[in-house]
């Protein structure tokens, strides 16, 4: 078994509903075994900003999967929960990004691990130190990494939220 780590996102419908739904889904097709999944975080759109605030979170697992087929799978699961090709970075129902697999560095022209812009995205370093603040990729520690976000608009999702949240088409 291998240690993985993922990153969800969502911003369309029951978005922290949507990241627990894809997560089963991963789990249901014994395509990884989640052993942590970090708080929901309400985050604002990043590169394409014309858009609905997220819910993101990160979730570390065990996978027999290597990289490419662990990202068919991950990609199975999107497409299969109903998430449409839009604009780059756009709305989407769910986004689940690898973050890394095992320790080793990977690279192919669709994949590379850790995630090329992992330490770039508090959205993605902050849930990822909350549950692995131990952790270290490319010989940086995550932990580290996050605290450089710390003024970043980040907060913790809470069910005033999902009662405030414009409502979806």
């Amino acid at each position: 078994m291998t240690e993985t780590g993922l990153g969800l996102g969502s911003n369309i419908g029951d978005k922290p509903g949507n990241i627990l739904r894809a997560l089963a889904l991963l789990q249901e097709r014994g395509v990884i075994r989640v052993t942590a999944i970090s708080s929901m975080y309400r985050t604002p759109p990043w590169g394409y900003v014309d858009q609905d605030f997220f819910a993101n979170a990160c979730a570390l697992g065990e996978t027999r999967l290597g990289p490419l087929e662990l990202l068919a799978a991950t990609n199975a699961v999107e497409r299969d929960m109903g998430r449409q090709t839009s604009v780059r970075w756009g709305p989407r129902l769910i986004d689940i990004d690898i973050l890394f697999h095992g320790d080793a560095p990977f690279e192919t022209a669709q994949l590379k691990l850790p995630h090329k812009d992992l330490f770039e995205r508090a959205f993605v370093l902050t849930p990822l130190a909350e549950i692995a603040p131990d952790l270290h990729l490319l010989g940086r520690s995550v932990k580290e990494a996050a605290a450089r976000f710390a003024e970043e608009p980040l907060e913790k999702w809470t069910p005033e939220d999902n009662k405030t949240a414009p409502s979806d088409p």
